[in-house]
């Protein structure tokens, strides 16, 4: 037999193993959920939920998965599903501690390809696998990217009618699915806890585990409700992963998680191919047209706010760079169709809040821009790390002034609001809904802030972080931009419909559709398709929209119109006046560890001698690592050797590396070079313009300029990128 058939039989082999059953026979778990109006929450009747569940494994027709943990190897099936010849730098550790039942925290970098750590072992144990995570968006594309490789998955979050979520537990524990992908605070409802008894899990998976920790960035107590789940799955595994925790973080996470033996396997976050670049400028436009000049290839520039992603993309554009804007205020139906043109090259550069990156794969982006200062060091050593996941040169540059260290330090004094002004914001969104005292756990409540705000004459900033807060001390949970389903429920009966004259003949055809595709239409309101009924009904998705209007007005159907909104979940009832509870020292205690951050990024930001790299791997608590060589700070310090102390020059992304003063243009002038420097830029001129005649790459400067015998000495390219800059010369053809 040949090498060529045997390696497919084992492939085969291998898949066969690890999986078993057809292809999935799940529908994808609807966005939606009920807001009646004016109204808080979504009740379905009792008489409806569980309709068209198998009431047990033989009727779901759904073989059981196969233990095959004793028969393949965990590269194996690396191989068969992911097509990978072989794990990166500590994935295999990590899986060889899961497979062994151990608990494991993993901290890998942004792109170290910690899905796989958790997704292998997986597959090799009989069971399924809970995966607890915050971000819905990144929760559906892993189950979508599973299922393309003929793994089945299923997913449980907050927007989900009850009927959907009881089917989806009802297949997790009688149906072959291997993962169940749940958002946090799923895990304290009673629905979920009865199911889950009756589960075989064979993980508990815990990703961005830094969401558990009060010392975290991003601290969610839904998470904390992760350690009352391993009471009732005492033998399943934990496996926590997070791309950015302290110490301090770690120690907490391993603790809150209830480790039987704590085991921490950490990746270097070293990152050879990056360089970091922090510019003091006051004129941020010309740098970034600058960068994107200098630096070919795609790009990501993080803003603060919505409205200023969309002014800087018009900007951008409008000199003559491909660029759109992302934020979560945008339809889905946008955000997924910017996604998909910059990862395919059509839209170049993305001008987005940090709404955006969570779980792209895209390994080519070649320099990422934070425009303003991101408030804590977790936060922009996880999106400054979507440059170069090829391990190609990248570029993480930080634009900043004195005007953003004052907005810093002015969002840390407004984050934090008088514990007084919390608890009556508190009130005021029961008032907002009509919610009486001791009424409204498990409500989801449809917020506008804008609304909210001017029926009570609030302050925008203000009351949306005193909601915030409020969910830090775990009374509700806030999802924003959550994606509502269109819903319709038809309200005249079934017999009296067929009799009735429909005063056009496209309603009649939406109609039949939905009676023929959705069930319960006549008892409550029901998730629907829009796109499928509309292809059925030989109508676009605005033209059924307006035809579902027409009917609710015809007093056919009730019609409650889908939306992209944020949502309150409301996690206990209402509570009476000064017993809401506000911890002082939780307060003190958050507040001083926010500040502690923004201070921590104000002193990265004004650094003027250490390594840029090993400031933030020091941060991380990897006190042992080398200068990177690449960033601003090491670049200056190398021209100073070159230049006699010399600052000036340009970094390789474009503009001046200098962090002192304004625009970088500290230290001596250009006009005070040495002579070999005159006489060097003037040999890069004649190159340039007269043999080359103003078209030349980078390879041909290497070869004209470079010294292959000798050390290699690069000051040839420095000056190349000032005159560019500069406009003395032409950018080279890449």
């Amino acid at each position: 037999m040949s090498e060529c058939a045997d390696s497919q039989m084992k492939q085969t082999d291998v898949k066969e193993k690890v999986m078993s059953g057809a292809d999935p026979g799940m529908p994808e778990p609807a966005a939606g959920f009920e807001v009646p109006e004016p109204a808080v929450v979504f009740e379905v009747p009792d008489s409806a939920v569980g309709a068209g569940i198998p009431d047990s494994a033989a009727d779901s027709g759904m073989p059981e998965p196969a233990d095959v943990s004793g028969d393949i190897a965990p590269a194996d099936v690396l191989r068969e599903y992911w097509g990978y010849p072989s794990f990166r730098p500590m994935q295999e550790d990590i899986v060889g501690a899961a497979l062994d039942g151990k608990d494991v925290l993993a901290i890998l970098p942004t792109g170290g390809g910690k899905s796989v750590c958790f997704q292998v072992p997986a597959l090799m144990k009989p069971g399924i696998a809970l995966v607890v995570t915050p971000l819905i968006a990144l929760m559906k594309d892993q189950v979508q990217n599973l299922s393309d490789r003929g793994i089945k998955a299923l997913a449980v979050y907050l927007g989900m009618t009850r009927r959907e979520i009881e089917l989806a537990l009802n297949n997790a524990v009688y149906g072959d699915f291997k993962f169940l992908y749940l958002s946090p605070e799923r895990l304290g409802t009673e629905l979920f806890r009865s199911y889950v008894k009756d589960m075989d899990v064979s993980y508990i998976v815990v990703d961005e585990a830094h969401c558990i920790s009060q010392w975290g960035y991003d601290f969610r107590p839904d998470y904390l409700k992760i350690g009352e789940l391993r009471k009732i799955l005492p033998e399943a595994p934990v496996i926590a992963l997070t791309a950015t925790a302290t110490p301090q973080v770690a120690e907490d996470i391993m603790e809150k998680l209830c480790f039987r033996e704590k085991l921490l396997l950490k990746s270097g976050f070293e990152r050879p191919n990056l360089s970091y670049v922090v510019r003091h400028t006051e004129d941020k436009l010309g740098q970034l047209l600058n960068i994107c000049g200098a630096v070919p290839g795609t790009g990501i520039v993080y803003m603060r706010n919505r409205r200023k992603c969309e002014e800087i993309a018009a900007f951008l554009k409008s000199n003559g760079v491909s660029a759109s804007f992302y934020h979560a205020g945008l339809g889905t139906l946008s955000r997924t169709e910017r996604q998909e043109q910059w990862k395919s090259g059509t839209i170049r550069v993305m001008v987005c809040t940090n709404a955006f990156g969570m779980g792209i794969d895209k390994p080519d982006v070649r320099f990422v821009v934070h425009f303003d200062v991101p408030d804590s060091p977790e936060a922009y050593f996880q999106e400054a790390g979507r440059a170069g996941r090829d391990g190609k040169r990248s570029y993480a540059v930080l634009l900043w002034n004195s005007g953003d260290v004052r907005r810093l330090r002015q969002t840390a004094s407004v984050s934090f609001p008088t514990l007084e002004y919390v608890e009556d914001i508190y009130h005021k969104v029961h008032m907002m809904y009509g919610i009486p005292y001791d009424v409204g756990k498990g409500m989801q409540l449809k917020f506008d802030l804008h609304e909210f705000c001017i029926r009570y004459g609030l302050n925008r900033s203000s009351a949306w972080y005193a909601i915030k807060y409020i969910e830090r001390e775990g009374h509700w949970t806030v999802m924003e931009d959550v994606d509502v389903q269109t819903k319709v429920m038809f309200i005249v009966p079934r017999t009296a419909l067929y009799d009735m004259p429909l005063p056009e003949k496209k309603m009649a055809a939406v109609a039949e559709v939905l009676m023929r595709r959705y069930t319960g239409l006549f008892s409550f309101p029901v998730p629907v398709d829009e796109q499928y009924v509309a292809d059925r009904t030989g109508t676009s998705v605005p033209e059924l929209r307006q035809l579902l209007y027409r009917m609710s007005l015809e007093h056919l159907i009730k019609y409650i119109p889908g939306d992209h909104t944020t949502v309150i979940y409301l996690n206990e009832d209402r509570l009476m006046p000064k017993n809401v509870r506000l911890t002082p020292e939780r307060h003190d205690r958050l507040k001083s560890t926010y500040v502690g951050r923004m201070e921590t990024m104000v002193k990265y930001v004004e650094e003027t001698e250490t390594c840029r790299s090993r400031f933030l791997l020091s941060y991380f608590g990897q006190t042992e690592s080398e200068d990177c060589g690449t960033c601003d700070i090491c670049r200056r310090r190398h021209r100073d050797l070159h230049h006699g102390g010399n600052n000036s020059g340009t970094d390789s992304a474009g503009g001046n590396s200098g962090t002192g003063s304004t625009d970088g243009n500290s230290g001596g002038c250009k006009e005070a070079r040495k002579p070999a420097a005159r006489l060097l830029r003037e040999e890069i001129s004649s190159y340039i313009l007269e043999e080359k005649g103003g078209s030349y790459t980078l390879n041909d400067i290497n070869a004209r300029f470079g010294n292959p015998v000798s050390s290699p000495d690069k000051t040839y390219l420095d000056e190349l990128r000032d005159m560019i800059d500069e406009g003395a010369v032409p950018p080279y053809i890449v």
